[in-house]
C-alpha cells in the first residue's frame, strides 16, 4: 500500500507557472505508475498526465499542448507536474494517483488507479 501526499498548490496568475509534488510513502515507489489528474467544480475528474515506473515513458491529456510536464523521483519517492502557461481554465484541484503495474504501463483513466492523495487546489487568475 501507497500514501499519497500533494503540494505546491496556489493562486497563480495566467502564464505563471507552478510545480506541484506528490510525495509518496513506503519503499516500492519504483513498482507504481503515476499519474496527475483534475477536477474543477462540477466537471468530471479529468485526465492531465502520466508517468510509468522508471519515468522512461509520459502521456498527457490532450489540453496540455506541452504546457505540462510529468516527471518522477523514485529515489525521493516523489512525482512532479511541472506546469507552465497557465490559464484560469486550468483552475482545480489537482490530484496524484499510484497503481501497481507492469513496468511499461502509463495508465489514463481514474478507474485504473487505486490510490490517490488528497488533492491540492490551483487556481488561475486572468
Amino acid at each position: 500500500q501507497v500514501q499519497l501526499v500533494e503540494s505546491g498548490g496556489g493562486l497563480v496568475q495566467a502564464g505563471g507557472s507552478l510545480r506541484l509534488s506528490c510525495a509518496a510513502s513506503g519503499r516500492t515507489f519504483s513498482s507504481y505508475a503515476m499519474g496527475w489528474f483534475r477536477q474543477a467544480p462540477g466537471k468530471e475528474r479529468e485526465f492531465v498526465a502520466a508517468i510509468n515506473r522508471n519515468g522512461g515513458r509520459t502521456y498527457y491529456g490532450d489540453f496540455v499542448k506541452g504546457r505540462f510536464t510529468i516527471s518522477r523521483d523514485n529515489v525521493k519517492n516523489t512525482v512532479y507536474l511541472q506546469m507552465n502557461s497557465l490559464k484560469p481554465e486550468d483552475t482545480a484541484v489537482y490530484y496524484c494517483a499510484a497503481d501497481l503495474v507492469s513496468p511499461q504501463s502509463v495508465l489514463s483513466h481514474p478507474v485504473s488507479y487505486d490510490y490517490w492523495g488528497q488533492g491540492t487546489q490551483v487556481t488561475g487568475s486572468s
